[in-house]
């Protein structure tokens, strides 16, 4: 596995063709490695980027402690198959003087982890679209676990035009339901007991579809779960439309469930297709 860390070298390293991209912020769990699998499985060539993105957090968010372990990564991808590493550091990322924004306009980026983290989707989409021309893949692989993020990048993806396909890959869980997540490492071993809530809210709202019950009596259910865990502090419980994400009065297939809020040593999320 060759390791770039200017865009010269990773220009210098990458084929002209064939390229399955996974872009991650680094401490990798096996919700990335499922992504580079999946790259794997579908590429003859596979490039990662490790790059912890500072357009992407907010005043008080946790972009200087966000868990950082490259030489772990490194060993990880080696050991997976991959092909190509790019670690940049943010001046390579962002020049001097670097002061163009990329903005997914309308309700997929104002709703929910829009509405909740201002400016995130934005610094999101930017630092992505930056690595697509870097990169030039013909397909990129994202986790479904940020499923609003998905489709906020299918979304650019389609308005300017950049020619690749966006794959989504099923999140990866614990034995327990927990979504894997690099923050999950914030978490006390009481508090990581009970952030189980999260994926039981999301059963319990598609029990209730399946036993024929509307998006109410089903949001119900949801939120008598997430009460169970009164350190849990919901920042929104939602079901949505699986393409808008806006919110449904009544079930269509492919209806999400989405959830966020905070413990006291984390934000976590999650969502769940609640109606096949």
């Amino acid at each position: 596995m060759r390791i770039a860390t200017r865009v010269a070298e990773l220009r210098a390293h990458l084929p002209r063709g064939g390229v399955g991209f996974v872009p991650t912020m680094g401490y990798l769990h096996r919700g990335h490695l499922a992504l580079v699998e999946r790259a794997r499985a579908e590429n003859p060539f596979v490039a990662v980027s490790i790059f912890v993105n500072p357009l992407q957090f907010g005043p008080g968010e946790d972009f200087h402690r966000y868990p950082r372990d490259l030489e772990r990564d490194r060993a990880l991808l080696e050991e997976a198959g991959v092909d190509l590493l790019f670690a940049p550091s943010v001046e390579e990322m962002y020049p001097k003087g670097f002061s163009t924004r990329v903005q997914v306009e309308g309700p997929l980026t104002a709703l929910w982890e829009g509405e909740v983290r201002p400016g995130h989707f934005q610094g999101v989409a930017t630092v992505v679209a930056r690595l697509f021309l870097l990169v030039g893949p013909d397909r990129a692989y994202f986790g479904e676990k940020d499923y609003q993020q998905l489709l906020v990048i299918r979304k650019m993806v389609r308005d300017l035009g950049f020619p690749l396909e966006v794959v989504g890959v099923p999140t990866v869980r614990e034995e327990d339901g927990l979504a894997l997540s690099s923050r999950n490492v914030y978490l006390s071993p009481e508090t990581r007991k009970k952030a189980t809530v999260l994926y039981r809210a999301l059963l319990a709202m598609r029990e209730a579809a399946r036993e024929g019950l509307g998006v109410g009596e089903a949001l119900e259910r949801g939120e008598a779960v997430l009460k169970e865990v009164p350190e849990f502090k919901k920042d929104y419980l939602a079901i949505v439309h699986p393409e808008t994400l806006l919110p449904l009065s009544r079930f269509v297939p492919g209806a999400r469930g989405i959830v966020a809020g905070r413990f006291p040593e984390a934000r976590l999320i999650d969502n769940l297709e609640v109606y096949p």
